[in-house]
């Protein structure tokens, strides 16, 4: 699934092409992952694009509307686990599974493709809250070292679930907060509130450090994922821990394990990461 830096690529990369530009007409295939294909039909064409924006894992785009429609409203989108965002030449091949089209008064079109249909697209009334978006909880990019603090100390979570948990940090996923955690030299099943100052301060560094290198190398292609002109990431050639079970850590050699933490896969270096005393309700399955 997509995560943070693969999102906030795709932004920036529609971040410099759409600001400005008309739809002046849409077209849609299957639709069972749009909450209302009514709406979009009816208020996106003549609408323009003001600005695109991350929140989290989702994409905002904010419209201003026309021919007696809504003034303002926002397009939200989530890319699921194999959606991807494209913005190519009106008469460039038009993929497989390619479910919705927008046609730009540059001749181009923004193109919305996702396999599975996991991903989900509607539209936001401008008056009304965001709603999918008000309980999310910080960005970790914009949180600081002070917030970032008070709320590991607030949680009695293991520190990987906690860091999945959209409610607590927005926008971090399996890859991410697998590659955080073995940078900070923090097992994944250490619960957070009993972490060290020294250890919260490490990982909100290895944290952010992360992060900002994905998002330079335009995310991790793992799986589709591509930005917003087809391209695929980089960050994948960087990972140091995730799917790499049984290869050695690139710090000390020690084979890399794998433990189910929250119901995910989760992978560490049992040496540089120690983990916490297991207890009888909790004892750490590992492969």
């Amino acid at each position: 699934m997509p995560e943070l830096p693969e999102v906030e690529t795709v932004v920036r990369g529609l971040q410099a092409v759409l600001p400005g530009r008309r739809i002046l007409d849409v077209r849609l295939g299957k639709t069972d992952f749009i909450e209302d294909p009514a709406a979009l039909e009816r208020d996106l064409p003549g609408s323009r694009v003001r600005g695109v924006r991350r929140h989290g894992k989702f994409l905002v785009v904010e419209l201003e509307g026309s021919n007696g429609g809504p003034s303002r409203f926002s397009l939200l989108i989530h890319l699921g686990m194999t959606g991807q965002i494209l913005v190519c030449p009106a008469d460039a091949y038009i993929a497989p599974h390619t479910h919705v089209l927008f046609g730009l008064d540059d001749g181009r079109e923004f193109r919305y493709v996702d396999i599975r249909r996991f991903g989900k697209m509607r539209i936001l009334a401008g008056d009304s809250p965001l709603a999918p978006l008000d309980t999310l909880g910080l960005d970790p990019l914009e949180a600081t070292q002070t917030e970032f603090t008070a709320l590991v100390r607030s949680r009695r979570a293991r520190i990987k679930a906690l860091l999945l948990d959209q409610t607590a940090l927005r926008g971090m996923g399996n890859i991410y907060t697998d590659e955080s955690l073995w940078r900070a030299r923090i097992h994944p099943m250490r619960l957070a509130a009993n972490l060290r100052e020294a250890e919260i301060r490490r990982l909100y560094r290895a944290m952010r450090d992360v992060l900002n290198q994905a998002i330079r190398l335009r995310g991790s292609s793992v799986s589709n994922y591509v930005d917003s002109e087809g391209r695929t990431g980089e960050f994948q050639l960087r990972h140091r821990v995730y799917q790499r079970t049984g290869k050695k850590c690139f710090r000390c050699r020690t084979p890399i394990r794998r433990a189910i933490v929250a119901g995910r896969s989760s992978h560490f270096c049992p040496q540089c990461q120690p983990a916490p005393r297991a207890s009888k309700r909790g004892r750490i399955r590992h492969s």
